[in-house]
């Protein structure tokens, strides 16, 4: 969503009272209603020479001329979706099929066959007619009562006098009417160059699809964890246990001695085996967390770090379990990278729950240059993707690195 102070400059497509800051909304609405008619022009040319790039194709003009108008196309849309998309307080995405791996020949025909490229077209061709109509009539509504004052003043007729009597009610109509054409547009051309609903619902489809996937993947990856760690580790202990216990017996009698020294091992073993299923365990879900909730699990995590690491959450309890491990084990990957690859001094971990959205931010005054497709960052995103989570990371050369982290999940 764009920040306030964009919406404020631009302006309120809310009612509002009669006042002064009203008026200078009013007024800044019809300044974009001013550019949405110039955009016209462009617009118009653009929306004629795309149509003409198709049976010019067939002389190979029209690729040539492509090269020019869809990324003029591009750039002209890109202005109106963050326009348009301010004034609706929401984010238009562009959402281009991706044309890496292309040559001169074969990049037009990815773009005849993207749908995203042929809603550009649709929008050209509503920015120079019907948008153009929308736009034009909240300008010339403001702008006809001081043409027809100053055709009364120069002229002095008294038509010129008649039409300026007539021009209340028309002021009146600008007042009302301009938040209602401006937001119908701003409405329009998100339709137009958004996603439509069946697409949506196949992204979604498609984005569910992966995340099934991946939590499958995973979970089939900890189970064959579990079994690798108690086979190699408790398992063989416990084996070595029962083996030490039974030649004890048999040597009680003859060597009491030696069997002493094999109880004593066995206890020793069925210590370490003990140690062994606690990191299993807390490999499953840790105490910590399952102990003290998700902020003091973090506070666990931070203590035995190497570097001073403030943690401020607002985190209420009774969250879901597994969000609050999947948040867990993503914080605790962030802090162990922090820890090796850093170079930093200090660390934070914040966070909060509010409407509905667990956000954490993980960050640290290091040398930056974090990749978010390494394995460790790429694992926390997959982590979270099943939760339709997000993982964003702001890593310059040079630090900080700040990760921040979304999962939607109910109040508690």
């Amino acid at each position: 969503m764009p920040p306030p102070t964009m919406l404020r400059r631009i302006g309120s497509l809310r009612p509002t009272p009669v006042d002064g800051d009203a008026l200078v909304d009013r007024l800044r609405l019809t300044a974009v209603s001013a550019g949405y008619a110039l955009a016209m022009a462009p617009a118009l040319a653009l929306a004629i020479l795309s149509i003409l790039c198709i049976p010019l194709g067939l002389v190979m003009v029209g690729f040539a001329l492509a090269f020019a108008v869809v990324p003029a196309t591009a750039a002209l849309t890109a202005v109106h979706r963050r326009v348009s998309g301010a004034l609706l307080g929401e984010r238009i995405p562009a959402a281009y099929a991706d044309a890496s791996g292309t040559n001169l020949l074969t990049r037009p025909v990815r773009w005849l066959t993207d749908k995203a490229r042929w809603r550009d077209v649709a929008f050209l061709w509503f920015s120079s007619t019907g948008g153009f109509v929308m736009s034009v009539l909240v300008v010339g509504m403001l702008v006809s009562p001081f043409i027809h004052l100053g055709g009364a003043i120069v002229d002095g007729g008294v038509w010129w006098w008649i039409l300026v009597l007539l021009d209340g009610p028309l002021l009146v109509a600008w007042w009302c009417a301009t938040p209602a054409l401006v937001r119908g547009r701003a409405v329009a051309e998100r339709n137009i160059l958004g996603h439509s609903r069946v697409e949506r619902l196949e992204q979604r489809v498609s984005e569910v699809t992966e995340s099934r996937a991946e939590t499958l993947d995973h979970s089939a990856a900890e189970v064959r964890r579990i079994e690798r760690d108690l086979h190699d580790g408790a398992q063989a202990r416990i084996a070595a246990v029962g083996m030490n216990v039974g030649l004890a017996e048999k040597l009680i009698q003859s060597d009491p001695t030696a069997a002493a020294e094999l109880l004593r091992e066995a206890r020793e073993t069925t210590i370490t085996a003990l140690e062994d299923l606690r990191s299993v365990v807390r490999g499953i879900h840790p105490p910590a967390l399952a102990d003290r909730g998700l902020t003091g699990g973090i506070e666990a995590l931070a203590l035995p770090l190497p570097l001073p690491v403030t943690v401020s959450l607002a985190v209420p309890p009774g969250l879901p379990a597994p969000v609050e491990s999947a948040a867990y084990f993503a914080v605790a990957e962030c802090l162990a990278n922090t820890a090796k690859h850093a170079s930093a001094t200090r660390a934070w971990v914040t966070g909060a729950h509010t409407e509905g959205v667990l956000r954490l931010v993980v960050g640290d005054d290091g040398r930056g240059g974090a990749d978010p497709e390494g394995s460790g960052l790429a694992g926390v995103a997959k982590r979270l993707a099943a939760f339709d989570g997000t993982l964003v990371v702001a890593s310059p050369p040079g630090g900080p690195t700040v990760v921040t982290m979304e999962v939607p999940c109910p109040n508690p």
